[in-house]
């Protein structure tokens, strides 16, 4: 049984739908429609409405291609525009002030939506007692497109802020405490909350900060992500030195816009990297950006939870007919570019017997792109006072190729699994299943509360020297060298 509830913002009236404990609002803007002029612009804000604004179904989401993680997650299937700037929120209860947690998608900043089913926040706030807010924002070219006098290639991040600061202005009417936020994000997602907090103007908007599989890490910089602008221009016949090429740009269908992204990333597209056509420009990456990062978060009392997947790669890999048998010569390649020596590749494989060429591949780029990198951030952000939690996710199918592999955990934290139909999920178990997420998400939730992921009946130990990191599968365990990382951890 459902019932209409409605509520009273500063922007007007909104209807939301109460079931099975909670209201869920579907399609509230945040911003307003970044079209015509508006495009490829900062946000704006959202214009205030007449009458009652109803909410109870879900809206467009943003212009972007099929994933590439489908074989492994499952497709969905949605409307999309560009007039896609809005929240799905979810409250146990429209009075009182509980914790908020926003959620930051992934999807390789091309793909996904913070209001897919996959993200409900339904099951977290019900059970954690917390308000969850799915974010929108504009991707790929749209997004994140950079030309010095077109477009700045921070769209989507700037879409976020706007959304914390619609958190910070308006949740209260929601049920949730603007003063108490954490920003979770996975993949993309992680990483751009990371970005967040060395943008100026968002001190204060976030309190928390959960970063799944999305640790700091480089994109192209200015002129790299200029000369992929103009090669994206020549695509789609438009001339970068024409007077009117941002209005040409403007008035481009977006399904051209999404065509030709797809056309460059082909062109720029690497053995084994992963990196998308269109991420934030990075011109403010340098050696000590993660250091700069870790400073903010630790003098900000910002506490931190990071983690990642044991074998986040397999998603890529193993959907990739090419990597069945890749060509070891590559393969020497990119292990003296990420490891520093090709001789690691005969490491690697002492400490992964029996291991195919894709399989140690996939445990380099996993250990560089994401577990290494989480865990110097954690280490960063200890050494400086602050709160670290660091956690290992290592469930996985019996017998199944997937393995541990990026965004495998999502079901779990969101406690959504009748949204899924992922072959990545094959083989589970539903007595595992519920338990098991059922200690995450009152993890998640405990975390989003107090600042510490610890329960009553299972404490997890701030990350320090030992180490210490909490694994979750089919044993719930601490362990102060996850994986035997020692080894991998040498010369960092």
């Amino acid at each position: 049984m459902t019932d209409s509830v409605q509520i009273r913002t500063g922007l007007g009236d909104i209807l939301g739908e109460a079931a099975d404990g909670v209201i869920r609002f579907r399609a509230v803007p945040y911003a307003a429609p970044p079209v015509g002029a508006l495009r490829f612009a900062p946000p704006q804000p959202p214009m205030p409405w007449h009458g009652v604004l109803d909410a109870r179904a879900a809206g467009p989401i943003a212009p972007q291609p099929q994933s590439r993680l489908r074989l492994a997650m499952g497709d969905f299937q949605r409307e999309q525009s560009e007039d896609c700037l809005t929240l799905a929120i979810s409250t146990p209860a429209i009075t009182g002030r509980r914790p908020v947690v926003v959620w930051l998608h992934g999807g390789a900043y091309l793909s996904g939506a913070g209001s897919l089913d996959w993200y409900d926040g339904g099951p977290l706030a019900r059970s954690g007692d917390v308000v969850v807010v799915g974010v929108n924002y504009r991707l790929g070219p749209l997004g994140f497109l950079h030309h010095p006098g077109l477009a700045d290639g921070m769209m989507g991040l700037h879409d976020m802020v706007a959304a914390l600061r619609f958190v910070r202005e308006h949740i209260a009417a929601f049920g949730g405490d603007p003063q108490c936020v954490t920003l979770m994000g996975q993949s993309a997602g992680g990483g751009a909350i990371l970005r967040l907090i060395d943008f100026d103007g968002t001190e204060g908007l976030f309190h928390r900060i959960i970063v799944q599989s999305g640790p700091p890490r480089p994109g192209p910089d200015a002129a790299e992500a200029t000369r992929r602008a103009r090669r994206f221009m020549e695509l789609l016949g438009i001339d970068p030195q024409a007077g009117d090429a941002l209005e040409q740009l403007r008035k481009a269908p977006f399904a051209s816009l999404i065509a030709q992204q797809g056309v460059l990333a082909r062109e720029l597209a690497r053995f084994g990297s992963i990196d998308p056509a269109f991420p934030p420009c990075f011109d403010s990456y340098t050696p000590d950006y993660p250091q700069r990062v870790a400073e903010k978060i630790a003098a900000r009392g910002i506490a931190m939870m990071i983690g990642s997947t044991t074998e986040e790669m397999n998603a890529f890999l193993v959907a990739d007919p090419a990597m069945a048998n890749p060509d070891p010569a590559q393969v020497a390649e990119r292990f003296a570019a990420l490891a520093g020596s090709a001789d690691w590749l005969e490491t690697y494989r002492r400490h992964h017997p029996g291991a195919s060429l894709r399989d140690l591949l996939g445990d380099l780029i996993s250990d560089h792109r994401f577990t290494l990198p989480s865990l110097d951030l954690a280490q960063r952000v200890k050494a400086l006072g602050g709160a670290a939690f660091v956690y290992s996710f290592d469930w996985s199918g019996p017998q199944s190729p997937w393995k541990a592999c990026h965004c495998i955990e999502l079901p779990f934290t969101f406690g959504t699994l009748p949204a899924w139909d992922a072959p990545m999920l094959e083989g589970l178990q539903p007595g595992l299943y519920a338990e098991l997420s059922a200690t995450m998400m009152a993890a998640w939730s405990r975390f989003a509360h107090s600042g510490d992921p610890s329960l009553p009946d299972l404490a997890w130990p701030q990350y320090g020297t030992g180490r210490q990191t909490m694994c979750f599968g089919p044993a719930v365990r601490v362990l102060g060298d996850p994986a035997g990382l020692g080894w991998k951890l040498q010369g960092r």
